[in-house]
């Protein structure tokens, strides 16, 4: 938010994004911070870095702050995308020490708090695009709150230190089945003039009409993908695409990255701990995996309007914010997000959170892949401060993502919120459920 939100509110919320990534950096034995569990990934040394020289070149000239170590500036200031191929080749030894990072972050932090209480809230257009500026700063930070999860999560469980456990939860045995929504308009993005802090792809709004569908009341779970891994579905190429199956092919996949096999039995790889397979849990797959069990099934994966429909749609017309209606996302009353647990839950956990249509558990708990490329909407416009944070990526090779997972804060539940990956990365909390037409 922007008109609605203060310059106090907005302060305690980057206090808060700060709390939530200098835990994750707090999970790693100091002896691994220039390890790199994701082979397309840097060290994590980078992102101990990135996160400050993020805030600092993003805040540093509206603030009339002054350079004070360049080298740093430029060495932290871009993350890589995932990509098939060009892997990084850098050793430990061509990154700062541990105590240089650390000495750089506290600077910023320490100039760029000072800076930000002694300027107040600014008025006029000024005090606006502070505003904007700082809700980039501190859902950025949020957006890695949840991506270094992934890297963490991919760490070897001896590297990390264990936090104390978070309670799991129980429900009744899943009813898996599909849920009918009659057609009628999703509408995708926001206004620009709404005063509603947004990324760029989230404008502008536009309405599109979706044909009547079915789609599955939960997120596929570990049970029903297991039946596809058993019947076949990674060596049966009919069910892929050529990208798809030479992706598939390169790297010997037979099941999901999070799934280990000792003997007959599955166990799941979760963030602290490995664990018998959790039957009733959603998946976590690539988009390529989706893809492949959609078509095993006879189905499809949804488009985004599809997802929309069902998610916010309701049988007399008119959308709501969430799936549930207009009340205040709770983590583990409407989903599983917002940091309250490191991992999956039962798709049925969270009847509170069911949409109008009937479809459970659509916010948190796992992103949803869609079959839609991430793309611009009508009336795009690139923020001037950061051009390439959409445009970059509208290149067909990306796909739009909705939903949320455990580590998605709830500021980014809204309704225009809008993720993307490419199809071959397997390490995101990324589910799906799929449709019939």
């Amino acid at each position: 938010m922007l008109a609605t939100e203060t310059h106090t509110e907005l302060k305690n919320r980057l206090t808060h994004a700060r709390v939530e990534t200098d835990k994750l950096f707090e999970l790693v034995r100091p002896d691994s911070l220039y390890e790199r569990p994701i082979p397309e990934r840097h060290r994590i040394v980078f992102y101990l870095g990135h996160l400050e020289a993020f805030d600092w070149n993003l805040l540093r000239e509206p603030f009339g702050l002054k350079v004070f170590h360049p080298e740093l500036d430029r060495l932290f200031a871009f993350g890589i995308d995932p990509v098939d191929g060009g892997l990084p080749s850098d050793e430990p030894s061509d990154w700062p020490s541990i105590d240089q990072v650390r000495g750089y972050d506290q600077q910023v932090r320490k100039a760029l708090d000072s800076a930000i209480n002694s300027a107040g809230p600014g008025q006029g257009a000024e005090g606006e695009n502070r505003r904007v500026l700082l809700n980039v700063a501190i859902e950025h930070r949020l957006m890695h709150a949840e991506t270094l999860a992934y890297m963490m999560h991919q760490l070897p469980l001896d590297r990390k230190v264990n936090p104390p456990s978070t309670p799991r939860t129980h429900s009744a045995p899943v009813a898996a089945g599909m849920v009918d929504v009659p057609a009628g308009a999703a509408t995708l993005g926001i206004p620009r003039d709404n005063g509603h802090f947004g990324w760029d792809n989230e404008f502008e709004e536009n309405t599109v009409e979706v044909p009547a569908f079915a789609i599955d009341r939960y997120k596929v779970t570990n049970r029903e993908f297991l039946r596809f891994v058993d019947a076949g579905g990674y060596e049966e190429r009919g069910f892929w695409t050529d990208p798809d199956w030479a992706w598939r092919t390169a790297q010997n996949l037979t099941h999901p990255a999070f799934w280990r096999r000792s003997g007959d039995r599955w166990h799941l790889r979760t963030m602290f701990d490995e664990i018998d397979l959790p039957l009733d849990w959603p998946v976590y797959v690539s988009r390529a995996e989706a893809s492949a069990y959609a078509r095993w099934a006879g189905k499809a994966l949804p488009t985004e309007a599809q997802w929309h429909r069902v998610a916010y749609g309701t049988p007399r017309g008119k959308e709501r914010p969430y799936p549930w209606g207009s009340k205040t996302p709770q983590g583990q009353k409407h989903g599983n997000f917002d940091f309250h647990s490191w991992d999956p839950a039962c798709v049925n956990a969270f009847p509170d959170g069911r949409s109008a249509f009937g479809a459970e558990d659509l916010l948190g708990n796992g992103w949803e892949w869609t079959s839609s490329v991430f793309q611009p909407f009508p009336g795009f416009e690139p923020f001037a401060f950061y051009p390439g944070y959409s445009a970059n990526f509208f290149d067909g090779q990306h796909f739009v993502m909705k939903g949320g997972s455990p580590r998605t804060a709830a500021c980014m539940l809204r309704r225009s919120f809008r993720n993307w990956f490419q199809p071959h990365y397997p390490y995101i909390y990324a589910g799906f459920r799929c449709v019939s037409n």
